[in-house]
């Protein structure tokens, strides 16, 4: 299972905005991944509802995880969009 622990980059949290446009990216990874905050229960990275009810904040450590094939790469790159707080998935790490 491969997993990345990272803090979240958004000043607002994993909220609104910033929740919907990671969730977008989770689902076009096509790779199934989870998300929880540090310590946690882990949710479905791709459920809007989920992500929300995690109820990150800005700052806060979370943790993505797959073990999916692929996943190591899909991972860097949703923990460089949370991280750096981005606008969309980055195209390269």
């Amino acid at each position: 299972m491969a997993e990345r622990r990272v803090n979240v980059g958004w000043a607002e949290g994993l909220h609104a905005r910033p929740a919907s446009i990671f969730v977008r990216a989770a689902t076009a990874t096509g790779v199934p991944v989870t998300i929880a905050k540090a310590g946690g229960d882990p949710v479905n990275a791709a459920s809007m509802l989920a992500v929300l009810g995690l109820g990150a904040q800005g700052g806060e450590e979370i943790v993505l995880a797959s073990g999916a094939e692929g996943a190591d790469a899909a991972l860097d790159r949703l923990a460089k969009l949370v991280s750096e707080g981005l606008e969309e998935l980055p195209e390269t790490v």
